[in-house]
């Protein structure tokens, strides 16, 4: 123990510093609870979203699926659309891909250029992608369209998040 004495001033600096901090504390504390609590929400929902297609009337042909799902940021729900292309491919799986070019970020789709049939056609700069969603060398876009991971629910279709293509 210091061999200094505290004096009365000292003391009620102390005292009223250390009381000032707690008071602080106890308002502080709630605002940063309110501010960072819904980041650490855990989702109970699942990362697949069930679509109203079949697995079994999915064919050869792509074909455009809408799903719509909830999504939360913070204390805001929303109801969102997204869109997939699925076909089966000639080993029978299924194939799911965004519709979203890599180039700008405009919506492909299967089959409506005249010059280039049987690709997916950008038609914001006339970027062409094959089939299995590969981009065309010498067209815009610089990377394969994205593709959604899948998963069987009950017969119907399930779709994840949209992932890049590990091979891109």
């Amino acid at each position: 123990m210091s061999k200094q004495r505290v004096t009365r001033r000292q003391f009620l600096n102390y005292t009223l510093t250390g009381v000032g901090g707690f008071m602080a504390a106890g308002m502080l504390m709630p605002m940063v609870r309110f501010a960072v609590d819904p980041v650490l929400q855990h989702n109970a929902a699942g990362d697949y979203v069930v679509t109203d297609k079949k697995i079994s009337e999915i064919t050869a042909e792509p074909v455009r699926v809408d799903f719509t799902f909830e999504q939360k940021d913070a204390w805001y729900t929303s109801e969102v659309t997204n869109t997939a292309w699925v076909y089966k491919d000639e080993n029978g799986e299924v194939i799911a891909l965004s519709p979203i070019c890599k180039h700008l970020g405009c919506t492909v789709d299967w089959n409506k250029d005249k010059a280039n049939p049987e690709h997916f056609y950008c038609p914001c700069h006339g970027g062409l992608y094959t089939k299995d969603g590969t981009n065309v060398p010498g067209t815009p876009p610089a990377a394969p369209l994205d593709v959604y991971p899948f998963k069987e629910v009950d017969g119907y279709l399930a779709l994840g998040k949209a992932e890049p293509r590990k091979e891109a």
